[in-house]
């Protein structure tokens, strides 16, 4: 028999999200947060929910949602309907299918005024173009910086 040398083991690690607060917009407070105490305009993640109904999408593929809300409510403590399940998971849907819209469209946007600024130069416009003005410098910069949505007035 071979004599292995067992050594160190690094256990794969349990896959931490991070959550972030998110900004307060209606009096509703959606599952998994909680009013910030110091700043009544935000809510503070609470991790235990949130992973909670991450296991729940999964299991909506398989039990009924209102089998998912009761377990959802027994784990976590906190009530939540089968229609509010349903509502807050269609509700993440829509809005990622909302910043990939956007965040294609400001592709396509970037993509759009690189095609436009080399047309011009290869014109040779002489005169003042768009591409000399405040407006296309402020949109320019709003591109590279990390912040997604350019300030367009």
């Amino acid at each position: 028999m071979q004599d292995l040398a067992i050594g160190k083991w690094i256990l794969p690690q349990p896959d931490q999200k991070n959550y972030v607060p998110i900004p307060r917009l209606s009096r509703f407070i959606p599952f998994g947060y909680k009013v910030d105490e110091n700043n009544d305009g935000w809510f503070l993640p609470i991790p235990l929910e949130l992973d909670a109904l991450e296991k729940a999408k999964v299991y909506l593929k398989q039990y009924s949602s209102r089998q998912v809300a009761a377990w959802l409510t027994k784990v976590t403590g906190r009530e939540i309907t089968h229609v509010g399940l349903l509502k807050r998971i269609k509700n993440e849907q829509s809005h990622r299918r909302k910043s990939n819209t956007y965040r294609q469209l400001a592709r396509r946007y970037q993509e759009a005024l690189e095609k436009a600024q080399e047309w011009e130069k290869s014109i040779g416009n002489a005169q003042d173009t768009y591409f000399d003005s405040d407006e296309y410098r402020r949109i320019s910069a709003s591109f590279e910086r990390d912040d997604p949505a350019p300030a367009i007035n």
